[in-house]
């Protein structure tokens, strides 16, 4: 039968963001809200894996209507490990925004179109209906454009307007997708489409739609060739909204495709996954030769982003258990460390008042906290024990192993070391070496950086856990990865749920 507890990682920042536009003017009063909304889902969060992961995959179907004719959330153990990881990154986000965004953006709906952001991005995890995850889609769109404009900037303003037109065309692309979807089977419901699909007469023109998605969801996730908005548009916001959307809003994309390559697409397997590992081979390279050309500290990290993502790219197309375990825990893990980064990057920018690393240097004398924060963070993105990083490329490399896949081994380890390359260059061109000059206002007696800290060291705090406890956080990750590839269970636990 029906079981709401689907919907309520939906409800919570629903409601949080109807409250907050009560407030807007009241800024002691949105933090105080955004705050209780934020640990509230992360309490939940965890209650809800616990629930799914003992109890089994859990489907809500709004006013009774059961699949495949009424709209149906689905909770199993993939979207619920993705809804705790964005309940992580989003209390660090929030609280940090409690200190680094100016109260002008506060005043001018900032935390409501956190919220929104958070109402699309967990509704796109638990949605089964192809319909509805355009729609949830759109409703983080829409607010992340206001989030990257706000503030009304040059910069912000002129990546805001190409964020919006690359995403514009994305928008359409996917509406004339799901239009050939529903003629060619009748049904927007993911699991009826998986048990469809394949008894198509027509599989060429399920390939073709096929690849439509692809195109999709890599612009949202910033695949290879579909990437090049990517590097200036995270880098315009301030530092809690590029933490927030590069840490989340890709990895968005990245979970619709494991979600429907592993679900609904699944006949033509050779050419997908052989397109697939194309596009994650050129995307980790791309990306990683992108960040060690850039002296900009954001946009090196945001190139990270798309190397990253060649990695859950290529996992998925090495087509075994293992290195579907990699692409997950790939995703789970970049959205935490990279989310980190991003916040230590507005630390960073807050003392120096620049991104350029050229103009900086020395901050680890004045600031240890700060420069060692970072560091942590960096090896853990670089792939170095005990951190989640390491884990991540150790499942990848056993997956490609297994698979006896060795350019995928080489590729894993040679863009390891790109990523380890520039993540030095920040640190010694940052941290390390003579000290330049900073910002008065960081210099002040009463300036204490540390204030700051707490939500970058928290995120670096959950790496070093996912690290030192990865047999559990596997064994988890296992029981997800062979459930996708047995989509089946999906199918019967959302058209059998009656």
């Amino acid at each position: 039968m029906s079981n709401n507890q689907a919907l309520i990682p939906v409800l919570i920042p629903w409601i949080t963001g109807i409250l907050l536009i009560f407030f807007y003017k009241q800024v002691r009063i949105q933090r105080i809200l955004s705050g209780s909304s934020a640990v509230l889902a992360l309490i939940y969060s965890i209650y809800l894996l616990y629930t799914v992961s003992t109890y089994g995959t859990i489907v809500f179907w709004a006013g009774n209507w059961a699949p495949p004719f009424g709209i149906t959330m689905v909770a199993d153990l993939l979207s619920v490990i993705f809804v705790l990881t964005t309940a992580i990154v989003s209390i660090a986000v929030v609280f940090f925004s409690f200190r680094l965004v100016d109260e002008h953006r506060e005043r001018h709906f900032y935390y409501f179109l956190v919220q929104m952001v958070l109402v699309g991005v967990n509704g796109s995890f638990v949605t089964g209906d192809i319909f509805n995850l355009y729609v949830f889609f759109e409703v983080f769109l829409i607010s992340s454009y206001v989030l990257m404009a706000i503030g009304s900037t040059k910069v912000q303003l002129r990546e805001t307007y190409k964020y919006v037109l690359l995403n514009f065309l994305a928008s359409t692309i996917f509406l004339i997708g799901i239009a050939l979807l529903y003629g060619v089977a009748g049904t927007l419901n993911m699991a009826d489409l998986a048990y469809k699909l394949p008894m198509a007469k027509n599989q060429g023109i399920i390939s073709l739609i096929a690849v439509i998605f692809i195109v999709i969801f890599g612009s949202k996730a910033a695949i290879f060739p579909l990437f090049y908005w990517l590097p200036k548009s995270y880098a315009a916001p301030p530092a809690a909204v590029s933490a927030l959307f590069g840490g989340l809003l890709t990895k968005v994309g990245i979970y619709c495709i494991i979600r429907t390559f592993t679900l609904m697409f699944t006949g033509d397997s050779a050419f997908i996954n052989g397109l697939l590992f194309a596009l994650g081979v050129s995307t980790m390279v791309l990306g990683g030769l992108g960040a060690i050309a850039q002296y900009n500290f954001k946009r090196i990290l945001s190139y990270h982003i798309v190397s990253q993502v060649g990695y859950m790219i290529m996992g998925l197309a090495i087509d075994n258990v293992v290195a579907l375990m990699a692409a997950i825990y790939f995703a789970v893990h970049n959205i935490i460390v990279k989310t980190s980064l991003f916040l230590f990057a507005g630390v960073t920018e807050e003392i120096t008042g620049t991104n350029d690393l050229r103009r900086m240097g020395g901050l680890l004398h004045r600031y240890p906290l700060l420069g060692w924060g970072f560091f942590l963070g960096g090896i853990s993105l670089s792939g170095v024990p005990p951190f989640s990083g390491f884990f991540a490329k150790l499942l990848m490399l056993s997956g490609a192993s297994e698979a006896k896949n060795y350019w995928a081994m080489f590729f894993t380890l040679g863009v390891g070391f790109l990523t380890l390359f520039s993540m030095i260059k920040i640190f010694l061109y940052c941290y390390w070496g003579q000290d330049k000059p900073v910002r008065q206002e960081a210099l002040e007696p009463l300036f204490n950086y540390r204030r700051y800290m707490l939500p970058c060291l928290f995120l670096v705090l959950v790496s070093i856990m996912m690290g030192l406890g990865a047999e559990c956080v596997i064994g988890v990750i296992r029981r997800a990865a062979e459930e996708l590839r047995n989509p089946e269970l999906y199918i019967r636990a959302v058209l059998d749920a009656t």
